[in-house]
């Protein structure tokens, strides 16, 4: 493999103003296991992919982030049970359709504004 090709997502950086308000969600809320706390960071496990949440350190990196797409076995399921805890944008909706399948998504926002969702590729139904 060439030592310069991408393998993979290590880490994904998100935006926090309150970093105890938004470890509380991503711990507590969205239930991922929390790695470690490092200053004014704290780092999760989403699956392989620690996500990083910190304090922007200059005015040109405080802005929301990228949309993250956490998959989840049925977004509809997901969306009934995380209904009450957090503020979703709509209700689930099949973005994408095969013969035999439907990608379905659904988005919210967490504590910090930053945009989320949950994504799940279900058989279709008949």
């Amino acid at each position: 493999m060439d030592k310069a090709q991408i393998a993979g997502v290590g880490q994904i950086a998100i935006n926090t103003h309150d970093i105890e308000r938004a470890t509380a969600f991503y711990r507590d809320t969205l239930g991922l296991p929390h790695l470690f706390t490092a200053g004014p960071m704290s780092f999760f496990d989403a699956g392989g992919v620690r996500l990083m949440l910190a304090m922007p350190d200059r005015a040109e990196f405080d802005h929301p982030s990228s949309v993250i797409y956490f998959t989840v076995n049925d977004a509809r399921a997901a969306y009934a049970e995380l209904h009450d805890k957090v503020k979703f944008l709509q209700e689930p909706l099949v973005v994408h359709a095969t013969e035999t399948s439907e990608l379905w998504m659904a988005f919210f926002h967490d504590t910090e504004g930053n945009t989320l969702a949950l994504m799940s590729e279900l058989p279709k139904e008949a």
